[in-house]
């Protein structure tokens, strides 16, 4: 039915779990669905997310094996927010060696927010690789981007929540409050990194989505999950996600040019704003961009669940 409002598949287990050593990290990795099914890797946001067992639900399980892994540092991966050896092409050499171990020869890749840079930085370094993508909610680690969520932008749209991100921060070094997070994150005061990192997630649990969710709020500041996140998401952004220059995802876009693509972006994404989707999709006009008209940036609104499992849906009918 061509109007039907597409929803999560219902949740399902694994039927194989297991950890993968690389470089002192041991990585969590899961496999669900149909072992026989078409490959698909779901590439979680932050860094430092973490995977989730809702990730599992994009997708039809009697069609997919679906293959959901904690990026270094975060979730179930060991040892818990170590920076060590944790930048964007270890993660990208993570996927290659976690696709290599289950022997698959090609994959669908699927990531949003953070997961879509990844996403882009995987496949355009290893293209033959991947089958399809599907983005949602496009991050490419620019400047621009990183100064209107964290400097001066989104803080004009949820100013309450903002109060509350900068209060802990001395006002003589709020011109730069990256850098003034990353010096309490790498200081000496455990306890005030923990609340420093506690402000940092729940800034953005605060911005992800059309309706305030207190729940969304409270999983952010739980202090295991907001350490690795916080500390990890800051380590990036620090060092402009150890890119060789910010416009790198863009500039390369012709080693994926071929690959099938949808793009999806919530009109009203405060987190990842629409201009940098419509920027991608304009260097990249082959893949598919659909604005989600009245969603911010979470994969859980309606309008944004429906266009990735529509997505999903679509690309499970080709098969290598």
């Amino acid at each position: 039915m061509a109007n039907e409002q597409l929803k999560l598949y219902p949740q399902i287990e694994p039927y194989d779990q297991g950890f993968m050593s690389v470089e002192g990290h041991e990585i969590y990795y899961e496999q669900c669905g149909n072992p026989d099914g078409k490959p698909a890797v779901f590439l979680h946001g932050g860094p430092g997310g973490g995977g989730s067992k809702a990730a599992r639900r994009f997708f039809n399980p009697e069609l997919y094996r679906i293959v959901v892994f904690d990026q270094r540092g975060c979730g179930r991966s060991k040892p818990h927010s170590s920076l060590e050896n944790n930048t964007t092409w270890d993660l990208v050499s993570d996927i290659e060696c976690l696709r290599n171990k289950l022997a698959i020869k090609k994959w669908l890749v699927f990531g949003g927010s953070w997961g879509s840079t990844l996403a882009l930085a995987y496949a355009q370094t290893h293209p033959t690789s991947v089958s399809e993508m599907v983005l949602r909610g496009i991050f490419l680690l620019r400047e621009k981007e990183l100064n209107w969520f964290y400097q001066d932008g989104a803080s004009h749209v949820f100013p309450e929540a903002w109060a509350d991100f900068i209060k802990i921060i001395d006002p003589d070094k709020r011109s730069n409050l990256m850098q003034a997070y990353h010096e309490i994150f790498t200081g000496e005061d455990r306890q005030e990194s923990l609340d420093a990192a506690i402000a940092w997630s729940r800034w953005e649990a605060a911005c992800s989505s059309m309706d305030y969710s207190p729940l969304r709020i409270e999983e952010f500041s739980d202090p295991e999950f907001a350490l690795a996140f916080a500390l990890i998401e800051n380590h990036y952004f620090i060092n402009k996600g150890f890119l060789d220059n910010e416009n790198q995802l863009l500039n390369e876009i012709d080693k994926i040019r071929s690959i099938p693509a949808v793009i999806v972006q919530g009109r009203y994404d405060m987190v990842c704003p629409p201009e940098t989707a419509y920027e991608l999709s304009e260097k990249w006009p082959e893949a598919s961009l659909v604005i989600a008209p009245f969603s911010g940036h979470t994969a859980f609104e309606k309008e944004i669940t429906h266009e990735l499992v529509r997505a999903t849906n679509e690309f499970a009918k080709i098969q290598e």
